[in-house]
């Protein structure tokens, strides 16, 4: 009999623990579905908000808006983001993506490009704008950049560029005449071809 009851007893306090006793609280079930609905839309923002205003979302250009500032844009969907990557750079939606195959986009240098709209980009604009009006503390700090210094041609000797020698700042010393010159003796301006050559049908 003592054996009977306290396995008895073990079991009650089994179930006790594994499942305790619902309590009633005197707020009303609608009241609490209310607040926890509340709770759970100031957890969660993103329940609210439409997912293509977020800044940092990358989609397709057709799921954005008109007006939309991106950056990290693709040239051919798949292809990854090519343009507007630069320090504080954006680019702004002209043209209604929804409308057609190709989307109107401005880019920073000002110019107008037409994008096919299955590209993706992201939302918003590149950080730390500011980096174009950082100034260098000295020399060395360019260096450090990999920038070596740039020295002008008629400051050299005739050894190392076409423009160098001669008396004062003239570029017409020697059996090059008076036209400007590349380092490696092309000229640079009246109408000069430098490109490769078209070939011959």
């Amino acid at each position: 009999m003592a054996l009977s009851r306290a396995r008895m007893v073990s079991s009650t306090l089994v179930s006790k623990l594994l499942h305790p006793p619902i309590r009633s609280f005197s707020t009303s079930s609608n009241a609490f579905d209310s607040s926890r609905k509340n709770s759970m839309t100031m957890m969660n923002p993103m329940f609210t908000l439409d997912i293509s205003s977020q800044i940092g979302s990358c989609m397709p250009i057709s799921m954005m808006r008109i007006g939309t500032l991106i950056h990290n844009i693709e040239m051919n969907p798949g292809q990854g983001g090519k343009l507007v990557r630069a320090a504080g750079t954006s680019a702004k939606i002209l043209k209604e993506p929804k409308a057609s195959r190709y989307c109107l986009v401005r880019l920073p240098s000002g110019r107008d490009k037409l994008i096919d709209t299955h590209c993706r980009a992201t939302v918003g604009s590149v950080s730390n704008p500011e980096h174009g009006a950082k100034k260098l503390r000295k020399a060395g700090q360019s260096r450090w950049l990999g920038r070596r210094p740039v020295v002008r041609g008629v400051a050299m000797n005739p050894v190392d560029h076409p423009h160098g020698g001669g008396e004062g700042k003239s570029k017409s010393s020697g059996s090059h005449g008076k036209c400007s010159r590349t380092p490696w003796g092309k000229p640079t301006k009246s109408g000069y071809k430098t490109g490769p050559l078209k070939r011959r049908k």
